[in-house]
């Protein structure tokens, strides 16, 4: 069986070790993806830590970027040579959630201890999140894969497969934001830059970031915060009226996984407002809500997985607004790696100061 190099978690918390790793060829619906780029996100980031539990060895890495260089036998619609990107969300099409345009939460269960992926001596080795992208090369679903102009430089399509979708997705598809809405997006990072970069596509009146940095706050206004707002002040949401004028704004999307975060959402919402959940906690965390206010207030909460996209339709359209200047994407990268680096790469996002790094494969 052909090997390939892959970055390793064999221990929760331990460096990632840069190892040959079997990878079989792609059988009935299956594509081979030959990466030019994967980016390091932060929920690779948590599972590698133990944060979400799971199955080790595994092989993280699910924002990717590449070309096709073999397919099963009853793949359609992508052929060899084709530039891709590469996504976590297998879906079946044919469940209850898949058939009702929901394939994010697609009910059919994948087991990545029997995907494509074996240690180097034939042993189990985890293909997390269906995709193993901190690798040479992927074999996934062909529903994971969105064909992509070749023109598109693969570092910035990278990025599209989970940052982007999820933070622009989540404005447009889960908050259903309309033109002269206001917003507030938590946290300026990754994917709090992509909702404000979404909230501005949609036609947003006010968006207004909240972080705890005044650095990227000003960043923040760089992909179109109109306001900024810092999490450490006293009370924080009750400097909303000064900033635009009214108390509580239509939609708060949380990007990250903060409990304080979650906690104080919903004290910037207006009447009918609603939160948007993006950003994970680790299992067991728990915010506390007052539901009386909630009912009182006719206001919602909604969590939102990977933006609740249709891949085939939201990341072309994606692609197009880049293409066009419209949405930013080079700008999200703050350094390119290889991936004999990889580690340096995932301290430097665990800093924070980081908006994506990425992990490029030489050819």
């Amino acid at each position: 069986m052909p090997l390939i190099k892959a970055a390793v978690c064999h221990e929760f918390g331990a460096p990632l070790k840069i190892e040959d790793v079997e990878l079989r060829a792609p059988e009935g619906a299956e594509v081979e993806v030959t990466l030019d780029a994967v980016a390091i996100c932060h929920s690779d980031i948590s599972f590698a830590s133990g944060g979400w539990g799971g199955s080790l060895p595994a092989v993280y890495g699910h924002e990717a970027a590449g070309r096709v260089t073999a397919v099963g036998d009853r793949v359609s619609g992508v052929s060899v040579g084709d530039s891709v990107v590469v996504t976590l969300i297998r879906a079946c099409g044919s469940c209850p959630n898949c058939a009702s345009g929901r394939p994010v939460i697609c009910e059919t269960p994948y087991d990545g201890d029997t995907g494509p992926l074996k240690t180097k001596d034939g042993g189990k080795l985890h293909q997390a999140m269906a995709s193993g992208a901190f690798a040479e090369k992927v074999v996934v679903d062909q529903a994971q894969v969105v064909r992509i102009s070749a023109d598109i430089p693969k570092d910035a399509a990278s990025l599209i497969a989970c940052g982007v979708i999820t933070g622009v997705g989540a404005v447009v598809n889960a908050a259903q934001l309309r033109a002269g809405q206001d917003v507030v997006v938590i946290g300026a990072g990754g994917v709090g830059l992509n909702a404000i970069q979404g909230a501005r596509i949609a036609g947003a009146r006010r968006i207004v970031a909240v972080d705890m940095s005044t650095e990227k706050l000003e960043i923040a206004k760089e992909f179109g915060a109109t306001d900024g707002i810092l999490a450490t002040e006293d009370k924080p949401w009750g400097q909303l009226e000064q900033a635009i004028g009214r108390k509580g704004v239509d939609a708060v999307i949380v990007t990250v996984g903060a409990i304080p975060a979650y906690n104080d959402a919903p004290k910037y919402l207006a009447a009918g407002g609603r939160v948007v959940m993006v950003g994970m906690p680790h299992i067991g965390d728990g915010a506390t809500y007052d539901p009386g206010t909630f009912a009182a207030m006719g206001q919602g909460t909604v969590g939102s997985k990977m933006g609740d996209v249709v891949i085939q339709r939201d990341i072309p359209w994606m692609v197009d607004l880049y293409a066009q200047g419209r949405l930013k994407l080079d700008e999200l990268i703050s350094g390119r790696w290889s991936l004999e680096q990889i580690n340096d790469a995932i301290e430097d996002t665990k800093t924070g100061a980081a908006r994506r790094n990425v992990i490029l494969f030489d050819r």
